[in-house]
């Protein structure tokens, strides 16, 4: 890997974007010199259809801007709804805490904190609903 870099550092001046895009060029040089490796230590390289299938259960990027929006808009509606049953909620659902321990944390009764994280629930649903 070092010395692909060393040979981008090198040759950065013969890139040429009419040819091809950064990453492809890159890669070219990284394979080529791959190959130049294998062949100077006589390592003999299997053909690629001899190669395991690798599962890849990474989000693909599309899954992850969606998510990354759908949390924008969570933490907008958090603001909006504002106050006690925010800060209950965002206990509750990114702190883990329980109704009776937030009860307790926010030195209210247990039917009110349950009555905020209700109807705090409800209007995150109507304002994600509208986004």
């Amino acid at each position: 890997m070092q010395e692909s870099y060393l040979k981008v550092w090198q040759r950065a001046g013969r890139f040429d974007p009419a040819k091809a895009s950064p990453i492809t060029w890159l890669c070219a040089i990284a394979r080529n010199g791959a190959i130049d490796w294998c062949r100077a230590n006589r390592v003999a390289v299997a053909p690629v259809e001899e190669a395991a299938d690798i599962a890849d259960d990474t989000p693909s990027a599309p899954e992850m801007i969606e998510t990354r929006q759908s949390d924008a808009r969570i933490q907008h509606c958090l603001d909006e709804l504002g106050g006690s049953p925010a800060e209950a909620i965002r206990a509750a659902f990114f702190g883990g805490y329980t109704y009776a321990q937030l009860a307790e944390r926010m030195k209210v009764p247990l039917g009110t904190m349950k009555s905020w994280v209700r109807r705090g629930l409800a209007q995150l649903k109507d304002c994600i609903g509208d986004g």
